[in-house]
């Protein structure tokens, strides 16, 4: 049997778009030209699809364009004397941070021109303050794009079949008056006091600060980085957040910077309980070179467990080993090695009676050297004229 459309759209999924990509940047930029002042022009010619890879995911519901690609854009102009010229422009950057997040600007590596023609200094100048606008605005297209053309391969349709047996609704035309005069009633929202929840806990090490991982969890302007969507967040107490593109939001409850993070947690999605709060708590345990981070969702709804918790471990552990924070794999009660009590013991012994055959053999010798010299004494009190008269 085949998964209700709410539930199969939940799921994580995937496509990888990078042949498209670069039909669609060939196509949609080389339709792109500029007229200057006179007789001066400007043409995108051709691109060249350098690196990089294009997908179009899918997280609870919610269609997300993933990419960062570098291309390069060969152009042509005419400047006012009519010199014919043919350059290039680098774009080291194309991605979802920069077009819809707006985390940084774009860069442009320019081929500069070695001619001293007034007129072709003229044209590059040209072409560096109106090219660039020209281009971002495709580039604003691009993800929309991305889902247009692709978001029904990864969307399972909500409407009913149109092939086979008809839809049971069909038979509710005939139905009494009393029926057939309004819409399906709504199933009604289970009563807080009388839904069952459970608790989930995920904990993860990671080779980062406290401080850096707090950031990352409640900065608006870093969320993007690992959810790889828009996010909302004034990481203050009684305040909403939006993660995800609005699939969990919530509000703030309260904030240790570098310690804990408590807030409300709703799912935007048909399987969670209307109008019910679970309660977030990340809690950061920093040691010499990591940090753990412990996860606890509180109020989770009997029988969401195996999947809220896969979505926890995919969605927030994941999103942070894919930007290059390093989990540990360690067990959660993991503890530095401690040497054992008898080996720590043994040294200290040897130690001590390292000192006292020391002291020891010290005594020993300050003996044997007072002994010496009362031996001695007798001899050394002759003065060297005396002995010398006594042998003779």
């Amino acid at each position: 049997m085949s998964m209700p459309s709410t539930t199969a759209n939940w799921h994580w999924k995937n496509k990888n778009v990078t042949p498209w990509a670069k039909a669609w940047f060939q196509e949609e930029l080389t339709k792109i030209s500029i007229e200057g002042n006179g007789n001066e022009n400007i043409k995108v010619t051709s691109t060249s699809w350098l690196d990089g890879d294009v997908e179009l995911g899918q997280r609870k519901s919610k269609l997300i364009t993933i990419y960062d690609c570098k291309i390069s854009v060969e152009w042509t102009g005419t400047a006012s004397d009519g010199t014919d010229i043919k350059s290039n422009v680098t774009i080291p950057e194309v991605s979802h941070e920069i077009t819809l997040d707006g985390l940084s600007n774009y860069t442009y590596n320019w081929s500069e021109s070695e001619s001293t023609n007034p007129a072709v200094a003229a044209l590059y100048a040209l072409a560096k303050e109106r090219l660039p606008v020209a281009l971002e605005a495709k580039f604003a297209e691009f993800p929309v794009a991305i889902t247009e053309k692709h978001g029904k391969d990864l969307t399972v349709s909500m409407e009913p079949s149109r092939t086979g047996t008809p839809a049971p609704a069909t038979a509710s035309v005939t139905a009494p008056s009393t029926t057939a005069s309004s819409s399906p009633a709504p199933a009604k929202p289970m009563a807080k006091n009388a839904l069952n929840t459970s608790k989930i806990v995920k904990e993860a090490s990671f080779m980062a600060s406290a401080d850096d991982l707090f950031g990352l969890f409640t900065d608006q302007q870093r969320i993007p980085s690992w959810t790889r969507a828009p996010a909302e967040s004034s990481a203050k107490a009684d305040t909403p957040y939006s993660l995800f593109g609005g699939g969990v939001k919530g509000k703030y409850i309260s904030l240790t910077p570098g310690k804990e993070i408590v807030q409300t947690w709703v799912l935007s999605n048909p399987t969670w309980p209307s109008e019910h709060e679970a309660t977030f708590t990340t809690t950061l345990e920093q040691s010499s070179d990591s940090t753990k981070v412990v996860f606890s969702l509180a109020g989770v709804p009997k029988g969401m467990e195996d999947e809220i918790e896969r979505n926890i471990d995919g969605y927030y552990i994941h999103g942070l080993k894919s930007i290059g924070y390093v989990q540990l794999i360690v067990s959660p009660t993991y503890t530095q090695p401690r040497r054992a009590p008898e080996t720590s013991r043994l040294p200290t012994l040897g130690k001590r009676g390292d000192v006292a055959s020391s002291n020891t053999t010290t005594a020993v010798a300050i003996a044997v050297v007072v002994l010496a010299a009362a031996f001695c004494l007798p001899y050394l009190s002759y003065s060297p004229v005396s002995l010398h008269s006594s042998a003779k």
